[in-house]
């Protein structure tokens, strides 16, 4: 271990203000190499430096001042999916999920960013996500985009060609729904019976807006499995886009809003249906430990929270009674199964619908390629990793490829409408809503206040 009074000579220790990755967490690994055949970038390139032991290693150099922070040097940070299925592997116990996301912060700090970089950023981190009625007016007029043509003649005409970044967020865009679904504080409650609890959903940032159905998917299954679903006011991003992305305060001030918009309704469970936003509430207590107002608070909430597959499966689940007829291959988010290491309940709930047929891909939990803002800003490794998934997912003959994330959605859908290929890509939750309507279970439940 080095010596404690040496770190702040160091070129690549943190200045003030600047919080880099801990010194306890950066000698954890032991290069033992086990990490190696589970890292997706590292087995498609074979090189050292594009696997976690390696990443770690450039960290550990700039830490100690053997190598100077560059763009050279973070470019092999930028390129890691932060995919954390190092972790479900590692047997020294490495936390490179923190590791990561630390070193993004002290990069983004320590080397400047070209100004059409800091502009999009400066949009998307600080303006949008952070106040969901700009994102969801930015949103609706994509939805006119689409809806007058413009979206049909810009893609026959390829005219975002020159501008790859363009072109690649107008490619992942799916329909966008005629109806948001808003957080207003409205409360769903069964119509029949003693509610077995109250739990609160979490409506986030972007899939009330693209992916509206879905969340009142979310609001059916929930009640006919005997809840009241309350669907907070105030709420809005998590913040894990955020952490995941180095931006570790701005994180930490959406965390805080989210804790006090949901404890303030005292829910039994806090239900996530978005794997990214799930790991990162779960580690909320982790986020806001060095906060006296929140460490506590941040606990509590913490330990409520439920990934909605992970929830059902615990009840135990109202089973539907009509068959879906469908084979289906399920596609492991990398924040439910290795951040959360959640991977049989979303295929216990899959085994629950009657007729579905589900079949097994030959790597179910490498990533896709999506990974948060990664398959904007990484195109061609995030298309090269997508083409794996898709062809994995082929091979299985499914007529269905599910899901649990809308990164992930996105990625798959986009891929599969680029190519043409015979598969829907649909959520798990979507899948157990229509069993159940099939069941002849109300289409919609109406909020009671």
């Amino acid at each position: 271990m080095i010596p404690k009074e040496t770190i702040s000579r160091r070129e690549g220790a943190s200045p003030a203000g600047v919080q880099g990755p801990e010194e306890k967490d950066l000698y954890t690994c032991v290069h033992c190499g086990l990490c190696l055949p589970a890292c997706p970038t590292y087995l498609l390139t074979g090189l050292e430096t594009e696997s976690p032991r390696g990443r770690i290693a450039l960290m550990r150099a700039v830490y100690e001042g053997r190598l100077p922070l560059s763009p050279l040097v973070a470019r092999h940070w930028d390129l890691c999916l932060a995919c954390r299925a190092c972790e479900a592997v590692c047997p020294s116990g490495v936390p490179y999920g923190r590791l990561i996301e630390h070193t993004r912060a002290q990069v983004l700090q320590r080397l400047p960013r070209p100004l059409f970089h800091r502009l999009g950023e400066a949009l998307a981190f600080s303006l949008f996500l952070r106040h969901q009625g700009l994102l969801e007016g930015a949103v609706a007029l994509l939805r006119l985009y689409q809806r007058l043509g413009v979206q049909r003649a810009v893609r026959g005409l390829r005219l975002l060609r020159p501008f790859p970044l363009l072109q690649t967020m107008e490619d992942l865009l799916p329909p966008i729904p005629g109806r948001f679904f808003r957080a207003r504080g409205q409360v769903y409650s069964p119509s029949r019976g003693t509610p077995r609890g109250t739990v609160a959903l979490l409506a986030g940032c972007v899939m009330p807006l693209l992916h509206a159905p879905t969340m009142r998917a979310c609001v059916r299954v929930l009640v006919r499995n005997g809840f009241t679903v309350v669907v907070p006011r105030g709420q809005g991003c998590c913040g894990a886009l955020h952490v995941h992305s180095g931006r570790l305060e701005q994180g930490r001030a959406l965390a805080r809003r989210t804790i006090d918009a949901f404890m303030a309704v005292r829910p039994d469970a806090i239900i996530v249906a978005s794997a990214g936003c799930g790991s990162t509430m779960k580690e909320y207590a982790s986020l806001l430990k060095e906060d006296p107002l929140y460490r506590e608070k941040a606990l509590a909430f913490s330990q409520r929270v439920r990934d909605i597959h992970e929830f059902l499966v615990s009840l135990p689940l109202v089973a539907p009674q009509t068959p879906l007829d469908l084979t289906v291959t399920y596609q492991d988010p990398c924040h439910l199964a290795h951040a959360q290491r959640i991977t049989q309940a979303p295929r216990q709930v899959l085994q629950a619908i009657p007729g579905v047929r589900l079949v097994e891909m030959h790597e179910p939990a490498r990533c896709c390629g999506a990974a948060g803002t990664y398959q904007i800003l990484q195109r061609e490794m995030s298309h090269r990793l997508r083409q794996e998934k898709l062809r994995d997912a082929l091979a299985t003959g499914a007529q269905v490829l599910a899901t649990a994330n809308p990164g992930c959605f996105f990625q798959l859908e986009s891929g599969v409408r680029l190519h043409r290929l015979p598969l829907r890509v649909a959520y798990v939750v979507d899948l157990l809503d229509e069993a159940y309507r099939r069941d002849g279970y109300p289409k919609e439940v109406g909020p009671v206040s």
